[in-house]
Parts: C-alpha cells; structure tokens; sequence
C-alpha cells in the first residue's frame, strides 16, 4: 500500500504518549499513528454500521460490507450490543447471497 506524508498539530502530552508507547513497543511513532488511526477508522465503520442498521436503513449484510466485517463478526456485533434484530425475509435472501460470496 502507498504511503503518503500529512501533516497534523498534536498536543506535546499526547506527543509524549505517543513516544513513551512506541519506545516501549520498540517501534516508530509512526507505526503508533497508523495503528491508532486504523482502529479508530474500524470503530467508526462498525459505530456507523451499527446505527445503520438500528434505523432500518441497512440489513445486516450491509451493516457487516459497511463495518467491514464478516456477516457472522457483524452478528456477533449486534449481539455484544443487544441489539434487537430487524431481520426479515429479504435479509435473509441477502445475508444468503452474501454469505455464498464469502
């Protein structure tokens, strides 16, 4: 994958942080950024995913293509939430399709 340099102001604590993780990581405080920016970006697409799918917009294949996540991780999502099920005969002809496509 491409790399490619940005720029951002940070807090010097939140620098500090970032440097006492990564001398203890034994990596670069780049590798930190990347892998707190990935779990950030995983957390939103599973956050948006999620309310999504509560507001009906989404069957649970689209919530899992949107978070990112396989159907059965995506379920088990909605079941650490509790999150009711929605389902209905359509999401399972999708889930169906998507799940012969995984």
């Amino acid at each position: 994958m491409a790399k490619e340099v940005i720029s951002a102001r940070l807090h010097s604590d939140l620098v500090s942080r970032i440097e006492d993780i990564a001398r203890e990581e034994k990596v670069d405080k780049t590798t930190i950024l990347d892998r707190a920016l990935e779990q950030y970006i995983r957390e939103w697409r599973t956050r948006k995913a999620v309310e999504s799918y509560r507001n009906g917009s989404v069957t649970t294949s689209k919530a899992a293509e949107i978070a990112g996540l396989s159907l059965w991780e995506m379920i088990n999502v909605f079941s650490e939430q509790k999150i009711t099920s929605q389902y209905t005969e359509q999401d399972l002809e999708d889930d169906l399709k998507a799940f012969q496509n995984e």
